[in-house]
């Protein structure tokens, strides 16, 4: 009775070599029945993509397409088989091999979907980079349209971790802000909360405003006076949007976000005081202090702006 010949795909290093095991396209290699998967035979994968979850996804390897000749064998659930006859079929030009582990057109990189996606499981047109849902995004895990830079949800985004539209800079909610953790529209400089808090026709020299009354301090010398609390606001992580992988995800976020299948998770968006909440648990004691200490700290309008209760830690 004739064995039944199966399909599949193997990768090899530059060399055609795999295992240090020398191969040429369309020769066939056979040895005794005695195979086991990861250990003993000739290996490959009846699916392209799943080869490269042990081979690197660089044009510098070779790809085959293979025929199983003889006995195969497989363990429950593994992706990976091994046959103790192979023969190495033809090779695959890269243009093949993007074509077969992506869906949609013009892809470049691996489990894309959508079109002329570049990097690893992008969802969406036009992405370059990782892990990104939606449309002309570069950077990783941005969901949202024409976004640059990571973590980014919302449109036209620049920098990080930006909720909204249009913002520039980083920790940013609302619209068209610049400046770090602004929430609310077109404000720029640290932490404001409201509308188009900046002013026009400023001198950077002249004293600035905190907690809504003025000092006797510049931005650059507060900045150096108050060196630990600036650098935890400025630095500091603010995760306005955090990435949840797909094994982190409930039932309900999977049917909500189905491009996770895609992307390996999803880009979660939190609101701007869930985000100081995040950050205020991430500071030093010395920080938290040092912030306390901010010229006319006011615990009510910190409270307003971030939802903090300093008190409350205090009891």
């Amino acid at each position: 009775m004739k064995k039944k010949i199966i399909k599949g795909y193997k990768v090899f290093d530059s060399d055609w070599t795999c295992g240090g095991f020398k191969y040429k396209v369309g020769e066939e290699y056979k040895m005794d029945d005695d195979i086991a998967v990861c250990e003993r035979g000739f290996h490959f994968c009846k699916k392209l993509v799943d080869c490269f979850e042990f081979y690197a996804f660089d044009p510098k390897n070779k790809v085959a397409e293979i025929e199983a000749l003889g006995i195969v064998k497989n363990r429950e659930g593994d992706i990976k088989s091994v046959t103790n006859y192979i023969k190495i079929v033809k090779e695959l030009s890269w243009l093949e091999v993007c074509d077969l582990v992506n869906m949609g057109v013009g892809n470049t990189g691996k489990a894309n979907s959508g079109y002329y996606n570049s990097g690893n499981r992008n969802s969406g047109y036009y992405n370059s980079g990782n892990c990104n849902s939606g449309d002309y995004n570069s950077g990783y895990c941005n969901s949202g349209y024409y976004n640059s830079g990571y973590y980014n949800s919302g449109n036209y985004n620049s920098g990080y971790y930006n909720s909204g539209n249009r913002n520039s800079g980083d920790y940013n909610s609302g619209y068209c802000n610049s400046g770090n953790r602004n929430s609310g529209d077109y404000n720029s400089g640290y932490c404001n909360s409201g509308n188009r808090n900046s002013g026009i026709f400023i001198n950077t020299n002249l004293p600035i405003f905190t907690f809504n009354k003025k000092t006797n301090l510049t931005m650059c010398e507060l900045e150096k006076k108050y060196k630990t609390a600036m650098d935890a606001i400025i630095f500091g992580e603010f995760p306005l949007t955090k990435w949840i992988s797909k094994e982190n995800m409930t039932d309900e976020e999977k049917e909500k976000y189905p491009y996770y299948k895609t992307t390996g998770g999803y880009l979660r968006t939190n609101t701007y005081k869930q985000a100081w909440a995040e950050a205020w648990k991430l500071y030093s004691d010395a920080e938290k202090k040092a912030i306390q200490k901010l010229p006319n700290f006011d615990k009510n309008i910190f409270k307003d702006i971030t939802g903090i209760d300093v008190e409350s830690e205090c009891e």
